[in-house]
C-alpha cells in the first residue's frame, strides 16, 4: 500500500514537472512574427551577461523527389548591447562547385520597437553578396540594417544538395546563449545514415509528427565560452553528425556506404587537385633536387628540402586539403594555400628519393579526427607524411614559417591524419602525438640585497615545441613586447639585455641570457620576501574556475625546471623557508618537487613540474583543479629572511 503510494505520488510530481517544463519550453515563431515580451527583453535569462542571445535556431532536413536534400533554415537573434552588434554580419558558406550546393530563397529583416509596436526592416537584396572562397566554395554575406541594442534580427533560407552523402551536421551549441533548437529531419525509408550525437542536455522534443518529421530540440543551452587550453569548439559542442551507411532501394541489391579510411583515402589519391598534383613539374625544381640528392643521409636531405620549400614559399593563411591554384602555378607565383605548399613539398621530396606522401590532417580549431567516422570533411588542410620506421614517422608542415622538419606541428597534435600512398595503395589513420616530453629549464644565479634587491643572471634553455614558441613570440612581437612578456606585468622586474643562442639552429635548444635585477616587494628594513618562481609561465593558474565544460588539450607534454641559487645578504637570516616536498595528482600524471637547501650563505631551490600526459578530460577536473590550486600555492610561496 505505501509502496503504491509513494509510486503515485512520484508520477504525480513527474506529471506536474512535465506539465510545467511544457508551459515554460520556448519554441520557434513564423518569419516575421514576434512575440512583444521578446522585443523587450533586456537580456538572457539563463546567461545574464550575453551580449545577444540565439532565440531560435530551426531547421528541417528533407528530400525532394530528386533525392536532393533540402535544409529549410530559420534563425532569430536578439542583440542586447553594442557588444552584441557584431552578430548583425551574417556569412554562409556552402559548396558551389558544380552546383553541390545551393542557396535560394534567402530573406532577412530587423525588428525593433516603435513605441511598442514592431518595426521591420527588410535587407536589400541589393545588399546581399556572393563571395567567391576558392574553386570549391562560396559564401553569402550581408548585413543587417539599422540595428542597434533592442534589435531583433531573422533570416532564413533553402540550402539544397545534390550529394545524399553529404547530410547536413546540427549543432544545438554556438558561441551565444540559445533559447531553443530544433533539428526535423525526414529520411526515406530506403536511406540509412548513422548519426554521431553528442548530447548532453534533455531533450525537451524527441518526437515524429504527422509529416513524419521526426523532430529533436534543446532548450536553454548556454554559450561554449572559450576554456584554458581547450580543444576546438565543434569538438566540444552539443551536436548531432550524420554519415550515410547504406541505400536500400525497393527492388535490388542494398549498396552499402559503411565507408572506410581506405576508400577516402583512395578517392583522394585519385582527385586531380590533391593526388594528381603529386607529379607535375616545377619550373627550376632540378637545382633543388640534385642538391638534395647529394647529401648524405636522408634527415639532411629532408632538412633541405623542408627548409627550402619553407623559405621560398609564401602562406596565404588559408588552410585547405586541395590546390586551389595549382602547384605549378603556386611554385611560380610564390603564395599558396597549406595544401599547395605542402603538395610542392611531397613532389620534391618523392624527386629526392624520400618515400613521402601527402596526408590529410585537422588544425586544432578545426577539430579532432573521430576514427568511427571515415568522412574527409574531418580535415581541413594538407601536410606532407614520411614514415621512417614502424616507430618513427615526420610530419611536415611548410606553410609555418616556425616549424621544423622532424617534429609533429602542435596544431595536429593529439588528432589522426590520413596517409594518401597512391604509389602502394595504402591508405590509412595515423594517430599525431609526441611522447618524448619537452623540457624548459630555467637556471638563476642571484645575490639579494640588503636594502632588498635581487640582482641576478638568468639562462633559459627552451627544448622542443617550446624552442619554437618562444622564437615565434620573439620574431612577432619584436623585443620590446617580448620582454614584457617574459617580465609578465612584472614592473618591478627590469631586464637589461637578452642575448640569444641557437636561434637558427633546429637540432639544438635555444638559450636565453638575461641580466636582470628586481625589487622584492613587501620588503622593509627588518625583513625580506622573494620568491624562485621567476623566468617561467608558471606564475599565474589559467584553472581558477570552478566548472569547467572542455576537456584540456595541452597538445605535449611539458618538464619544467627552474634552480636559483641565490646568496643570502649579510646581517640577514632566514626566517621561514619553504620545505622540500612531492605532490602528484592521483593518477600520477603530473608529479610537482620542490627541493631546498642553504649552505655557506646561499640558497638553492629547485622546482619541477613534470607532466606524463597532454591531455585531461573534463569530468576529472574537480581533482585537476584542486592539483593545480595547491601546487601554484606551492610555486609561489616565499622564502623570509629576517635582519639579525
Amino acid at each position: 500500500m505505501n509502496k503504491t503510494f509513494t509510486l503515485l505520488f512520484l508520477g504525480c510530481l513527474a506529471f506536474g514537472a512535465n506539465a510545467q517544463t511544457t508551459i515554460q519550453t520556448p519554441t520557434a515563431q513564423a518569419f516575421g512574427k514576434i512575440d512583444q515580451s521578446d522585443l523587450e527583453l533586456k537580456g538572457c535569462e539563463f546567461e545574464k551577461d550575453a551580449n545577444a542571445e540565439i532565440l531560435f535556431d530551426k531547421a528541417g532536413v528533407y528530400f525532394d523527389t530528386n533525392y536532393n536534400i533540402v535544409t529549410d533554415r530559420h534563425k532569430r537573434i536578439k542583440i542586447f548591447n553594442d557588444n552584441g552588434k557584431s552578430e548583425a554580419n551574417i556569412r554562409i558558406e556552402y559548396y558551389s562547385a558544380n552546383r553541390i550546393e545551393n542557396i535560394s530563397g534567402l530573406q532577412a529583416e530587423t525588428i525593433n520597437s516603435n513605441n511598442g509596436i514592431p518595426e521591420i526592416t527588410k535587407i536589400d537584396k541589393k545588399q546581399i553578396f556572393t563571395e567567391i572562397v576558392d574553386k570549391y566554395r562560396s559564401a553569402i554575406v550581408f548585413s543587417f540594417p539599422n540595428v542597434k541594442p533592442g534589435s531583433v534580427i531573422e533570416f532564413k533560407y533553402h540550402l539544397t544538395s545534390t550529394s545524399i552523402g553529404d547530410f547536413p551536421d546540427w549543432y544545438f551549441q554556438s558561441h551565444l546563449p540559445t533559447r531553443y533548437s530544433e533539428l526535423g529531419t525526414n529520411i526515406p525509408d530506403v536511406l540509412d545514415y548513422k548519426r554521431l550525437e553528442n548530447v548532453h542536455y534533455p531533450y525537451v522534443v524527441d518526437k515524429t509528427n504527422s509529416s513524419n518529421m521526426h523532430i529533436q530540440a534543446l532548450v536553454n543551452i548556454p554559450s561554449l565560452h572559450d576554456e584554458p587550453f581547450m580543444g576546438s569548439r565543434d569538438d566540444n559542442s552539443e551536436r548531432i553528425l550524420f554519415q550515410l551507411v547504406s541505400i536500400k532501394p525497393t527492388m535490388g541489391m542494398i549498396h552499402t556506404f559503411s565507408d572506410t579510411w581506405n576508400k577516402v583515402g583512395q578517392n583522394w589519391a585519385d582527385d586531380d587537385d590533391f593526388g594528381g598534383q603529386i607529379n607535375r613539374k616545377l619550373n627550376g625544381e632540378e637545382a633543388i633536387i640534385s642538391k638534395a640528392k647529394s647529401l648524405k643521409t636522408d634527415d639532411e636531405k629532408i632538412a633541405y628540402v623542408f627548409n627550402t620549400v619553407k623559405n621560398t614559399l609564401k602562406w596565404d593563411e588559408y588552410n585547405a586539403r586541395y590546390a586551389n591554384d595549382g602547384t605549378v602555378k603556386v611554385w611560380e607565383k610564390k603564395i599558396g594555400n597549406s595544401a599547395e605548399i605542402n603538395l610542392i613539398l611531397t613532389h620534391l621530396l618523392k624527386k629526392s628519393g624520400i618515400k613521402a606522401y601527402p596526408m590529410l590532417v585537422s588544425t586544432h580549431n578545426h577539430g579532432r579526427v573521430n576514427p568511427a567516422y571515415p568522412n574527409s570533411y574531418q580535415f581541413n588542410s594538407t601536410v606532407a607524411y614520411i614514415p621512417v620506421d614502424s616507430n618513427k614517422y615526420y610530419v611536415l608542415d611548410a606553410s609555418n614559417k616556425y616549424n621544423i622538419y622532424n617534429q609533429v606541428p602542435t596544431n595536429f597534435l593529439n588528432s589522426f591524419g590520413l596517409s594518401v600512398n597512391k604509389d602502394d595503395k595504402i591508405y590509412e589513420l595515423k594517430f599525431l602525438d609526441d611522447q618524448a616530453p619537452v623540457r624548459q629549464v630555467v637556471l638563476i644565479n642571484a645575490e639579494i640585497k640588503p636594502d632588498g634587491k635581487m640582482n641576478g643572471l638568468a639562462d633559459i634553455s627552451s627544448f622542443s615545441y617550446n624552442r619554437i614558441n618562444y622564437i615565434k613570440k620573439y620574431k612577432t612581437d619584436g623585443e620590446k613586447k617580448y620582454l614584457d612578456y617574459i617580465r609578465d606585468d612584472n614592473n618591478n622586474l627590469k631586464i637589461a639585455a637578452v642575448a640569444f643562442e641557437n636561434m637558427e639552429v633546429d637540432t639544438l635548444p635555444l638559450r636565453q641570457k638575461m641580466d636582470f635585477n628586481l625589487d622584492l616587494t613587501g620588503s622593509d628594513d627588518n625583513y625580506i620576501y622573494f620568491n624562485s618562481n621567476l623566468f617561467t609561465d608558471l606564475k599565474k593558474n589559467p584553472f581558477l574556475n570552478e566548472n569547467r565544460v572542455t576537456d584540456i588539450d595541452f597538445g605535449y607534454k611539458d618538464n619544467y625546471s627552474i634552480t636559483g641559487i641565490f646568496k643570502l645578504p649579510a646581517g640577514f637570516k632566514v626566517d621561514a623557508l619553504p620545505k622540500n616536498i612531492t605532490m602528484m595528482i592521483p593518477d600520477k600524471s603530473i608529479v610537482f618537487r620542490r627541493m631546498v637547501a642553504e649552505q655557506d650563505g646561499s640558497l638553492m631551490i629547485r622546482l619541477t613540474v613534470d607532466f606524463k600526459q597532454s591531455m585531461y578530460f573534463k569530468e576529472n577536473y574537480p581533482e585537476f583543479r584542486e592539483f593545480y590550486k595547491k601546487m601554484y600555492e606551492m610555486l609561489n610561496e616565499q622564502v623570509v629572511l629576517k635582519k639579525s
